[in-house]
């Protein structure tokens, strides 16, 4: 496995992406080809690298891909794992984030894996405790573990990052997996282009490496990969677009629109999906999706974080 043994990510929280180095990136990549060949095997999977290491899954908002890979990422590493849901702790008691925070830390765990509604809440507990913070996802602000996964999976499947061209589709406003997406994809020279109806676009993001459309065909076209977004109706008010069927026509990502890509186009969607909304069947299911190849790679990034971050990466 190549890494650079000058770059720690040792003891460091991981709340979002724009800081990140492209050599940092690299480490956690490298580290998780290491980490897929684990999950691959057959037999005993887990390592005792996190041996001795207490790490707490905290969601304030459901999560089925996320949560359950972070958990399996700690198992397989050896640590001991525990998760908490709003729904089945005294959050619903109306306890606050800081005090919920300090009760987990005062138990003496070593990280805290935190997905919560509000954009800037992972930041805010690094302030309040001690314990290594993961950002699993922050209101619409940031999504760093996802991002690295789909580097990940890009890299698997073309061998290489710089100067590919990437189609993010959708719900770019509400997206915090196309924040993390973009700052992580230009750090690694690729050039990406970010397309959906002109009420969800942004502007935020008028810098090198990135283009704005508002017609999807010219986003995909010549595409080396399309990350296709869901669109978050419980993030939006009503009136964003006109109708579902209208989004579909135009901006969903089909068999016919698929023709502009690359002839060796690869499919992403972070999950779960709306078919027939923004990406149909067809699309999901061809042999150039690698939608499901996204939920393993899942587990092989976070296992990569959580052993650089609470061990250093070493075995």
């Amino acid at each position: 496995m190549e890494t650079n043994s000058a770059v720690s990510l040792l003891g460091r929280s991981i709340v979002a992406l724009e800081n990140f180095s492209a050599t940092e990136i690299r480490l956690v990549l490298n580290t998780a080809r290491k980490m897929k060949q684990i999950i691959r095997r057959g037999g005993e999977k887990k390592l005792p690298n996190l041996r001795g290491k207490a790490i707490v899954n905290l969601f304030y908002e459901p999560s089925t891909r996320t949560r359950t890979s972070f958990e399996l990422a700690g198992k397989y590493l050896g640590a001991d794992v525990v998760s908490i849901t709003s729904g089945t702790s005294s959050i619903v008691k109306g306890e606050s984030l800081r005090d919920t925070l300090r009760m987990i830390e005062a138990m003496g765990v070593d990280a805290i894996v935190m997905r919560h509604k509000a954009e800037g809440a992972a930041d805010f507990a690094t302030q309040v405790v001690k314990p290594i913070i993961i950002n699993a996802g922050d209101g619409a602000h940031a999504h760093p573990s996802q991002a690295l996964l789909d580097l990940f999976t890009i890299e698997q499947h073309k061998g290489r990052l710089a100067g590919l061209k990437v189609a993010i589709v959708g719900d770019i406003l509400h997206s915090r997996v196309a924040r993390s997406d973009v700052y992580a994809m230009t750090k690694m020279g690729m050039e990406v282009h970010l397309a959906g109806p002109k009420t969800l676009l942004p502007r935020f993001f008028d810098f090198d490496g990135v283009t704005v459309h508002e017609q999807v065909d010219e986003a995909i076209a010549g595409a080396n990969v399309i990350n296709v977004l869901r669109i978050q109706l419980e993030r939006q008010q009503a009136g964003l677009f006109p109708s579902t069927r209208e989004y579909a026509r135009v901006f969903g990502i089909n068999d016919d629109r698929l023709r502009l890509a690359d002839d060796d186009v690869l499919i992403l969607h972070p999950g779960p999906q709306n078919k027939g909304l923004e990406i149909s069947s067809e699309v999901t299911y061809c042999d150039r999706s690698a939608i499901q190849e996204q939920v393993q790679n899942g587990v092989a990034v976070r296992m990569a974080l959580l052993d650089l971050t609470l061990n250093g990466g070493g075995s």
